[in-house]
């Protein structure tokens, strides 16, 4: 395949997780693209895995005050700061979005194609959750928060016509997309490393969950749980903003063990009895690896984890993000537990691998540009 002249679009380079992974295969794909973001905070061992270790273009953020450890707080000009990018000397641009950068500017006879990972969460269905549990719900500050809110959704809805194809991550994003931007979107799963877990048949005797310690991911929940069920062991992994509150939650039963590599998170994916998961989740890749160790995972019956758990035969889905149903949904598989087979729910996991992301990929941009009259 003989590719234009590319530019890759990401929000912001903080960390390797589920959006930097798509980024990896875009660059997989098309190694001569020039990569565009508001901030470049990578390590350089992030940087080489993500982009080759090729420097990013970055935005006016990445030398404001504090940008490389507070810039979420630049978020009212980041829809400013993805418009101020030049793109005019590109044929072809891939955008990976979940804030703004599905909002920037280009030619008519310019091919724009957003993978968008979720719409702009923080202004649509979590904004609420976030401003209360950042404690600026109230007062001066949930006047101003809401604001913000407001403004960014209006820029959200005024742009999003602007790509001329959007990709979503689940049948879960693309109804969103629907929902909230009346536009069509074609799905295609993210990429899932599965090759680099191997299953485990023999399990010990511990739950396992592991996430950012982030509102959404709900992990309060689960803790909340485990705590009326002293007689089950759980491991938390993950760190982030919520951890000291999730902790205060805590009974005996449960063990936190921070941030962990990789290695050792592995580890703990495959001896797990089961794998907890209690968020609203664009897709869940965390959800994906469990099951690659051939674990059993308990999710949550919305969002990208009602796609990618086959109730009863690779995990159980619970139906509220309460404390309740997550413990009756420990209880039936307990009830169920010889009748998860390993081999099944490792099977059923490499469907997600890196390998059919990247050629579903390929396929649907050639066919795009192919087919593209501006």
């Amino acid at each position: 395949m003989n590719w234009p002249n590319t530019a890759i679009v990401h929000e912001w380079f903080s960390s390797y997780a589920g959006s930097e992974r798509v980024v990896e295969s875009f660059t997989n794909i098309w190694p001569d693209a020039d990569v565009f973001t508001l901030a470049d905070l990578m390590t350089e061992e992030e940087r080489k895995i993500i982009l080759k270790s090729k420097p990013p273009k970055t935005s006016f953020i990445q030398n404001l005050p504090f940008a490389k450890t507070k810039h979420r707080w630049y978020l009212p000009i980041f829809p400013f700061a993805i418009e101020r990018f030049n793109f005019s000397k590109y044929d072809f641009i891939i955008s990976s979005s979940h804030a703004v950068t599905k909002g920037l500017r280009k030619r008519p006879d310019q091919l724009h194609i957003s993978y968008c990972h979720s719409p702009m969460r923080y202004a649509w269905d979590n904004a609420e959750l976030y401003l209360s549990q950042a404690n600026i719900s109230k007062g001066l500050k949930g006047y101003a928060s809401r604001a913000v809110i407001n403004y960014l959704r209006k820029w959200d809805l005024k742009t999003a016509s602007r790509p001329d194809f959007l990709v979503a991550n689940s049948e879960f994003i693309a109804g969103k997309i629907k929902r909230i931007y009346n536009r069509n979107s074609d799905v295609i799963y993210p990429p899932v490393d599965v090759d680099k877990f191997e299953p485990t048949f023999k399990k010990d005797n511990y739950y396992l969950t592991a996430s950012r310690m982030v509102p959404y991911k709900r992990v309060d929940l689960i803790v909340e749980a485990f705590s009326k069920m002293s007689d089950k062991k759980l491991i938390v992994v993950g760190d982030g903003p919520e951890l000291n509150n999730i902790k205060s939650k805590a009974s005996a039963n449960i063990e936190f063990e921070g941030y962990l590599e990789s290695s050792a998170l592995k580890s703990l994916m495959q001896e797990a009895k089961a794998f907890v998961f209690a968020a609203e989740e664009d897709f869940g890749i965390a959800v994906v690896e469990a099951m690659a160790c051939g674990t059993p995972v308990i999710a949550l019956n919305k969002g990208g984890t009602a796609e990618s758990v086959v109730n009863g035969k690779t995990g159980i889905h619970f139906s509220e993000q309460n404390p309740e149903s997550i413990i009756d949904a420990i209880n039936e598989f307990e009830k169920r537990i010889d009748s998860f087979d390993v081999q099944y729910i490792r099977k059923h996991a490499e469907k997600f691998n890196r390998i059919n992301f990247e050629e579903n990929i390929k396929k649907y941009v050639w066919d795009k540009l192919n087919n593209f009259n501006p």
